[in-house]
């Protein structure tokens, strides 16, 4: 079985405003071809890759850049492919209790398995006391947490807030939720390695990398000490399922590696 746990779902709303630039701070122009805004495109590419399931994330940044893909979006396409689709919320920190009561309606009422933030488009570090309800959160419903990390192609963002360093503090200070650090931190991947080794919670994923430009360290530490860590995913429709796979083939990893990277890891976390 193959897991992707990391793509995105766009509305065909969003897509219309990719294509029309109106989405402020967004510099998507050269994707804009690959957005279809229907979940079926997702199950074809799934379906083109071999791929068995997929992370679908929601996003709330509606503060700060007006960009929302709602938990409800999501929930309405993994109820109607359940066996394919996995969910997971986003709520906006800078909305206080609201986000609180968001989490919860999306987990107990809407089904959704975890919570995605993009730090630098709520222009929150994830270490700010703003955000641990939310993680305090998140524990109590024992979901997950998938933070960007590194660097990112949206236009006036700061990537400040990115830093793989904060999720060491948040890790300490929440041992009972698991936390994944989306994109490997890059450029800092050094320190995104550090502390996924170090933190038994933490984990990284490789998505919206095509892998023959991963850096070999990278490479190198998911073949060894942190085959534990690392998990399969591909930002589709950054990149489709199957260039991802092919060039994941071509690494020659491990075969033991290769089954945590594409399944066990992300099976232990998301628990199916």
């Amino acid at each position: 079985m193959i897991i992707d746990t990391h793509a995105q779902l766009f509305t065909p709303d969003f897509v219309e405003m990719v294509q029309k630039g109106e989405l402020e701070g967004l510099d998507m122009m050269g994707y804009a071809s690959f957005f279809k805004g229907n979940v079926e495109d997702t199950l074809a590419d799934m379906d083109n890759a071999g791929v068995d399931k997929s992370v679908v994330v929601a996003i709330d940044a509606e503060t700060k850049k007006g960009y929302k893909i709602s938990n409800e979006l999501v929930a309405e396409s993994v109820q109607e492919h359940p066996e394919r689709l996995i969910g997971f919320a986003s709520v906006d920190p800078h909305k206080g209790k609201i986000a609180l009561r968001d989490l919860e309606y999306a987990v107990n009422e809407l089904g959704l398995k975890g919570l995605k933030f993009i730090p630098h488009l709520i222009e929150i570090c994830p270490n700010d006391k703003l955000m641990y309800p939310i993680y305090e959160k998140a524990r109590d419903l024992r979901i997950p947490v998938l933070l960007h990390t590194g660097t990112h192609f949206h236009l006036g963002c700061k990537i400040k807030y990115n830093k793989p360093e904060f999720i060491d503090e948040i890790a300490i200070d929440f041992p009972e939720v698991n936390f994944i650090m989306a994109h490997f931190g890059y450029p800092w991947f050094y320190e995104a390695l550090a502390v996924a080794q170090k933190n038994f919670n933490v984990y990284f994923n490789i998505a919206g990398w095509a892998p023959q430009y991963i850096p070999a360290p990278v490479i190198s530490l998911m073949d060894s000490l942190l085959a534990n860590k690392a998990l399969f995913g591909s930002d589709h429709p950054l990149l489709p399922r199957k260039r991802v796979l092919d060039e994941l083939n071509k690494l020659n990893l491990k075969e033991s590696t290769r089954e945590k990277l594409l399944f066990t890891n992300a099976q232990r976390i998301l628990e199916v």
